[in-house]
């Protein structure tokens, strides 16, 4: 739960006493000016103006907060408020006004109680769309995924979701099927990537009793799982030409032959499938039928990457701490405003996976603190106050992200080390990227496989 107050110095310590909510997320600012910053880069849950401030009257920041933050609610108080402004307020879609008369009062505390407890409520409820839990955000990007899955999920039609590695695909898929008439029956997940063309083949379409040297009993295929449900592809790029032919048909017939059978057994699925890769890029190359694309691709739902939807970090990363505090049994852990907006502000190239792997980490090196700080993360201090010596990805450097400039001192440096330094930030930000992917890394660096092992195992020698 994120709140947002916005008070003067002198009553702050009154709205935090009045809404010391636990698993809330506090963000106090001061001034108009700065409640227009919070709002245009953060969601909020909530929004609690304390008047008078000295730099904005309150119609004019409840009108900016409708602006900005559209259908958040908002309480005001305003100890010198008078009964005319509270009608324009509430005019204006106010939640609650205290004026003058109930400013500080136990009916003032009363109400202010209440609403924090409708707020619990609300955030400890289940989403009214059981789906909606696969999906952690309020930005205009997610909201756009949640109206297309919300559109297609009762239909037959093929899904294509595509975005960066790290996006929350698989997530995706599981609110497609979790919205269909199909949820109440298991989806069927398979990684293309994850097994070689012979052992890909039997896995989705099943074989019998002898089809090949090992077979030693029938086996039912991934697509007879599916029968009634929903079939997930992952990673369908890698592919191989052979396989992309026997599942054009089964797409086309809606039926599958087992390997070692000329039996065709029909399956009523719906397949959803997923790629990092551009599947245009492929068909060029010759990697990829082009016939398949177009089957595949009925409904395309872009996944946007982190850095296109920055505004939902804080709910995510609240999301995740609480999902780690759960699983490792411990409560009470909590992110201050100053670590939120590092967060907020760092470059994440494995998008939702990497930050879900930063909060389980802090989890891990906190503590018995409740706080987590910004060295839990592994997030450097800000730029100006790192040493332009400091190198990317260096011994002394705890940014990854960091692109600092590189300065010779007066005293020299080690060249070496400055260039394999850098040599080892580049190649693990295409690893992340790829999700570990050393051919998926190779291309995106323009080098051959075998070049980037190479340089692999030559950093991991000097390094050792």
């Amino acid at each position: 739960m994120h709140l947002l107050l916005v008070s003067s110095i002198d009553t702050a310590g009154d709205d935090r006493r009045l809404l010391s909510l636990p698993n809330a997320t506090l963000r106090l600012v001061t001034s108009g000016a700065a409640a227009s910053d919070a709002l245009s880069r953060h969601m909020f849950d909530a929004i609690v103006i304390t008047a008078p401030l000295d730099d904005c009257g309150v119609e004019t920041l409840v009108e900016e907060a409708g602006r900005l933050a559209s259908g958040t609610p908002v309480i005001v108080r305003n100890r010198i408020g008078s009964a005319s402004e509270a009608i324009r307020c509430v005019h204006l879609g106010v939640r609650h006004y205290f004026g003058s008369d109930t400013y500080g009062t136990s009916l003032e505390t009363e109400k202010i109680a209440a609403f924090c407890a409708e707020l619990r409520r609300a955030a400890s409820q289940a989403p009214q769309e059981p789906w909606m839990r696969f999906l952690v955000g309020k930005s205009p990007a997610m909201k756009n995924v949640a109206e297309v899955i919300r559109l297609v999920a009762s239909r037959k039609c093929n899904v294509l979701i595509t975005g960066e590695t790290g996006t929350g695909k698989e997530m995706a898929a599981r609110a497609i099927h979790a919205a269909s008439a199909r949820s109440s029956q298991r989806l069927v997940a398979v990684n293309c990537s994850a097994l070689p063309e012979n052992l890909l083949e039997a896995e989705l379409f099943g074989h019998t009793k002898g089809a090949f040297t090992g077979a030693a009993n029938l086996r039912v295929g991934r697509f007879e799982e599916a029968n009634r449900s929903t079939l997930f592809l992952d990673e369908i790029a890698d592919l191989p030409l052979g396989v992309q032919t026997k599942l054009l048909r089964t797409l086309q017939e809606r039926e599958i032959q087992r390997l070692g059978s000329s039996e065709s057994i029909r399956v009523d699925f719906r397949l959803v499938a997923a790629c990092n890769a551009s599947l245009p890029d492929k068909i060029a190359e010759g990697t990829f039928r082009e016939d398949l694309y177009y089957r595949l691709n009925t409904v395309n739902l872009q996944l946007p990457a982190l850095r296109e939807r920055r505004e939902d970090i804080p709910m995510l990363v609240e999301h995740f701490l609480q999902k780690v505090c759960a699983q490792e049994g411990i409560t009470g852990k909590r992110i201050g405003e100053e670590t939120m907006d590092r967060l907020t502000l760092q470059h994440w190239p494995g998008n939702v996976r990497q930050l879900e792997n930063a909060v389980e980490m802090a989890v891990a090196l906190s503590g018995d603190r409740e706080w987590l700080q910004p060295h839990d993360f592994r997030i450097a201090a800000p730029a100006q106050f790192r040493n332009v010596t400091e190198m990317p990805g260096s011994a002394n450097s705890s940014d990854p992200s960091a692109t600092s400039t590189v300065s010779v001192p007066d005293d020299g440096l080690d060249y070496e080390r400055v260039v394999n330094d850098f040599e080892r930030h580049i190649i693990r930000q295409a690893l992340e990227r790829t999700n570990g992917n050393k051919k998926a890394a190779a291309e995106i660096l323009r080098l051959k496989r075998t070049t980037l092992n190479a340089k692999l195992k030559s950093l991991e020698a000097v390094a050792s």
